[in-house]
């Protein structure tokens, strides 16, 4: 088997299209996808102060790689934030290590000195699997701190796969005003309190955004998230891939019809107020003003 564009040897087959590709090739096909999600759906303006919300992954790691080619050529400056939420050890180290090589400014905080409590603390005091309370907590630091430090983006590595999983997970639980803030670039409008995220990986998936890395031979940590295994999101993600490996194009599938309908949901809920939470003036979703953040903290107190 050969790359299509020469006589290499492949390095990946996209099972989409059915077509298999060199490394050269494929890191050209990789930057392409990204510049061309970057570019239709106007996620970085040359004003932009972006900031990667890094968690030591692949996919973040990868961000990171690819955006720094890309904004060195734009003559954009380019930071990264990481939370240590008290089980990734491996996974700092990854991204200090890739940062220092880059020269990107990496600026790390902690759940210990924010709130006062590891996520082994979380899972001890609240008897169950932390999931849902670390992401709640996780996305309200990253936010908070993203704008202390002035930036207008945030860019994530969410990938094909888990955008898709996102959407499954809000058809299901019958939350489209959820589905709404989805997309690449996320929320449904602008709000001083909120820095929206943009997704440059959004139309390439889990195994091309594993294959990038290790062809440019970036490091991610192994360390697997100990709480993982039981969470909602792990079965969707299950069933999704037993779905895509049956039914090939699958989550592409459920990312173009969603990309068709998207419009229509921000439409239906631009109008829906942004509230801010009274105890913490963070942007906050809950009727009684209090956001999950500071009820997370109220409960481990």
């Amino acid at each position: 088997m050969k790359c299509k564009y020469c006589k290499n040897k492949p390095v990946i087959n996209l099972p989409n299209s059915n077509v298999h590709l060199c490394k050269k090739h494929f890191n050209y096909y990789f930057e392409k996808k990204t510049r061309k999600c970057i570019r239709l759906h106007n996620l970085i303006d040359k004003k932009d102060k972006v900031i990667i919300a890094l968690s030591g992954g692949k996919d973040s790691l990868s961000l990171t790689f690819m955006l720094n080619n890309l904004l060195k050529q734009r003559k954009m400056n380019l930071q990264a934030l990481i939370i240590d939420e008290g089980s990734r050890k491996e996974e700092i180290k990854a991204a200090e290590k890739l940062c220092k090589k880059l020269k990107i400014k990496l600026n790390k905080y902690t759940y210990k000195k924010e709130f006062g409590f590891t996520l082994f603390d979380i899972a001890e005091k609240l008897k169950g699997i932390p999931c849902a309370t670390c992401g709640a907590l996780r996305r309200s630091l990253i936010n908070k701190k993203a704008r202390e430090l002035k930036a207008t983006k945030i860019a994530t590595g969410h990938n094909l796969d888990d955008e898709a999983q996102n959407i499954i997970m809000n058809q299901f639980k019958a939350n489209p005003q959820l589905s709404a803030r989805l997309g690449p670039l996320t929320g449904v409008r602008d709000d001083p309190g909120f820095v929206r995220r943009i997704k440059p990986f959004y139309f390439l998936t889990e195994q091309e955004v594993l294959t990038f890395a290790k062809v440019n031979n970036i490091s991610p940590g192994k360390k697997i998230c100990p709480f993982r295994c039981g969470a909602y999101r792990n079965s969707i993600k299950i069933m999704l891939d037993k779905f895509d490996k049956k039914y090939p194009g699958t989550k592409h599938a459920v990312i173009k019809s969603f990309i068709e309908t998207l419009p229509l949901l921000k439409k239906n809920y631009s109008k829906v107020k942004i509230k801010h939470c009274k105890k913490c003036k963070e942007p906050c979703s809950q009727k009684d003003l209090v956001c999950q953040k500071c009820k997370i903290i109220e409960r481990l107190q």
